[in-house]
Parts: structure tokens; sequence; C-alpha cells
């Protein structure tokens, strides 16, 4: 046997055993490490869902091609007192049931106009874990989608400090 052609093959083994543990990932764990929220896979691709509605992809990225539904969860995970997280999980939760009684489908399955016009009704459903979950996702998503790179570096023009003199401004 020649020994290179037996050390390449050791190589490849090795390589293989390091990303094998990639391709299985339990289905029941959210795919970030969250310390004090307990988020399976449904939930988050759920969450990835409402993320995309709320800022669709249009000639900007969208809420999945930032990953928003990431940030939305580390700030909720992170920022939040326990109370909220609690009531961020039983919104998940109580989301998911309302949208699957008001489309007759998973949120998930919806075209965008009906998926709109569901959170717009969101105010209106009278459930209050409802309404919070959806302020909570909101504001988080609009804080992560107005302070990612793309938005920082595309479409904010920054100026530098003082900034330009105008002379005509009230004071």
């Amino acid at each position: 046997m020649n020994r290179r052609a037996a050390v390449r093959t050791l190589l490849y083994i090795a390589g293989g055993t390091m990303v094998l543990p990639a391709c299985f990932r339990e289905s029941r764990k959210a795919s970030i490490a969250l310390a004090n929220l307990s988020i399976s896979e449904a939930d988050e691709g759920l969450l990835e869902e409402l993320v995309e509605t709320l800022v669709p992809a249009t000639d900007n990225p969208g809420g999945k091609d930032l990953l928003l539904h990431f940030f939305v969860l580390k700030m909720v995970d992170d920022c939040h007192s326990p109370d909220d997280q609690q009531a961020f999980t039983k919104g998940l939760a109580a989301f998911r049931n309302w949208s699957q009684k008001e489309l007759g489908k998973p949120f998930a399955e919806a075209d965008l106009e009906q998926r709109t016009a569901l959170l717009s009704k969101v105010a209106d459903s009278g459930d209050d874990e409802l309404t919070s979950f959806y302020g909570m996702v909101k504001r988080r998503t609009i804080q992560g989608y107005m302070n990612s790179q793309y938005v920082m570096t595309n479409l904010v023009k920054y100026e530098l400090i003082p900034g330009r003199y105008n002379g005509y401004f009230p004071v």
C-alpha cells in the first residue's frame, strides 16, 4: 500500500468525522444557544416567517436574509425580564394557534398578503399574550433591521460630527 494514499484516506476519514455531527442536528432545538428561552426548531421557523412578513425582501434584503429572527431571540433572551421571556414563549404558542385558526393553515404556508392581513388583526384579537408578543417581536425586528450592517452601510448616510452648518435653522 502507498503511504501517501493511506495518509490521504486517513485525512478524509478524519474530516468526515468532524463534519458529520453538523449534518445530524436535533430537530427539537433552536439553532442558537439560548440561556433563558426554550424554543423549538418549529418555533424558530415560525418566528423567521413572522420577521420576514414584517420586513419583506424587496430590492433590499428582508428579515430572513438579515437573520433578524436570531436577533429577536437573542435580545429577548438577554435583555428582557423573566416575566417578559415567559410572556414571549406563551405568546409564540398563542400566535401559532391563533394564526392556524384564522388562516386555516399554518402561518408559514400562507402567502404574503394573507400574512399581512392577519398581522393587521392582531390588535383586534383581544388576547393580551398575543399583542404583547407581537409588540416585542415588532419592536426588536425594527431595531435589528435599523442596526443591521446592510442598513448602516448602504442606506444610512453618515455625517461626521458636528455636521454641516445650516444658517437658517431656527434657534
